[in-house]
């Protein structure tokens, strides 16, 4: 417990604090217990997401009390901070399916079983104190207590207001409603720190001084970098849109390759913040990096580490299978889901069921996924040992490929040489 601190600094989660000294005193003393606000305005995380829940893991492996706060209330609104333009508002039926979704993700990344851990996180819903409050009982008790010269400085606010789509008056009353959940914690459940990433600065250091205000006791905040590109660029994107935490919105698969496919320069960085390595283990990594970086050995083990933790052993088996495919694994007893993973990564091309009902030279259907030029070449190449249907390798020119050769009853898998793989598609 006495080492988080330090190992957060060594790691990197750590950008501002409203008084370091204090909060690393009171972590020494004894559990505290923490919080991080996730609004659902959607029905699954993405991987930009991560950050808060893992540093909230962090905080419960070193004996702390965590309560991950599901926005029930806040995300009808909206957070303006790091956005250029307002959300779309939600209703209450797609929150409440958002947060159940959501809280589905986060028993794998926090443990919230009493039987087995001793502070076992708790979920709770600003929706339960926040639904009954009036209006004018809002303007009372907690919009007096904050200066609008104050609010209206923010950055998230202000980079709103000079934008041309400005801000609403919803989305610049979502900081007051922040604080105000921080002090219905601190009063209710003896909540003394809120983390965030950087863009949440304003927003807790409010929370910190409402509670100042209103209970007279002191409560922390602490935030951790945002998480970014090599280029700068929002961290959470792929070629497809954003990498869920639903295995359904973005396959185990592809998640392990988001994280394998990291950039060189960020993936050091990555594994400090993504991974519950020690930091023994990481430095051993990072000298191997820095020695031989084409052996991509950091990067498996960060796609490795963040896929187990996300997804659980299993589904990270079946990743590490799917990506061996593509270096002329076996496909053995691999199931057809991770099989159509792979589909989504090479070429596929559509070819008659009837043509290998009746047996298609293996000639003509290298020419025709594009993998030759003519079928002299696939000859030579055949011969030559360099094609594979399904992985194992063809041994005569005069090969045929038949329905037998189906795997799933619908795909056949060419390779010539080590790289290059097409699928047809029987239809």
């Amino acid at each position: 417990m006495t080492n988080l601190i330090e190992d957060l600094k060594w790691r990197g989660l750590m950008a501002d604090c409203t008084d370091l000294d204090a909060l690393t005193k009171r972590l020494n003393e004894g559990p505290v217990t923490v919080y991080i606000g996730f609004d659902p305005t959607g029905d699954s995380l993405h991987v930009g997401h991560l950050m808060g829940q893992l540093t909230l893991r962090r905080f419960q492996l070193a004996g702390h009390n965590v309560l991950p706060l599901a926005g029930g209330a806040t995300g009808m609104i909206g957070d303006p901070s790091g956005r250029s333009s307002e959300r779309n508002l939600l209703t209450p039926e797609q929150l409440a399916h958002n947060v159940d979704c959501i809280k589905k993700q986060l028993m794998r990344l926090l443990d919230f079983d009493p039987a087995s851990c001793p502070n076992p996180a708790r979920i709770i819903d600003n929706a339960d104190w926040t639904r009954n409050i009036t209006f004018l009982d809002f303007l009372r008790d907690v919009g007096k207590h904050f200066s609008l010269n104050v609010m209206l400085a923010k950055d998230s606010v202000r980079s709103r207001m000079e934008g041309d789509g400005g801000i609403s008056y919803t989305e610049f009353s979502y900081q007051l409603l922040q604080a105000h959940d921080f002090y219905i914690l601190r009063r209710d459940h003896n909540c003394e720190l809120q983390i965030g990433g950087s863009d949440q600065w304003g927003n807790i250091a409010s929370g910190v001084d409402f509670i100042r205000r209103k209970l007279g006791i002191t409560a922390h905040g602490m935030t951790f970098p945002l998480i970014t590109k090599a280029d700068g660029s929002k961290f959470g994107k792929s070629v497809g849109g954003a990498v869920w935490l639903d295995p359904e919105k973005t396959s185990p698969y592809k998640f392990y390759q988001f994280f394998v496919n990291t950039e060189d320069v960020k993936v050091c960085e990555y594994l400090r913040r993504f991974t519950f390595l020690s930091r023994p283990e990481i430095e051993e990594l990072e000298a191997k990096h820095a020695a031989n970086p084409g052996a991509r050995e950091a990067h498996r083990a960060l796609a490795r580490e963040v896929t187990r933790t996300v997804h659980g052993q299993a589904a990270l088996d079946a990743a590490l299978k799917a990506s061996e495919i593509l270096f002329g694994a076996e496909i053995g007893d691999t199931s057809e889901a991770t099989f159509r993973d792979v589909v989504g990564e090479v070429p596929t091309k559509p070819v008659e069921r009837a043509k290998l009902d009746a047996g298609a030279p293996l000639t003509e259907l290298l020419v025709h996924a594009g993998l030759v030029n003519s079928k002299g070449q696939a000859r030579k190449d055949i011969e030559g040992g360099g094609i594979y249907v399904n992985n194992i390798r063809a041994g005569e020119a005069a090969r045929v490929v038949t329905a037998a050769d189906l795997l799933f009853g619908k795909y056949v898998l060419l390779r010539k040489g080590k790289k290059s793989y097409a699928v047809l598609l029987a239809e």
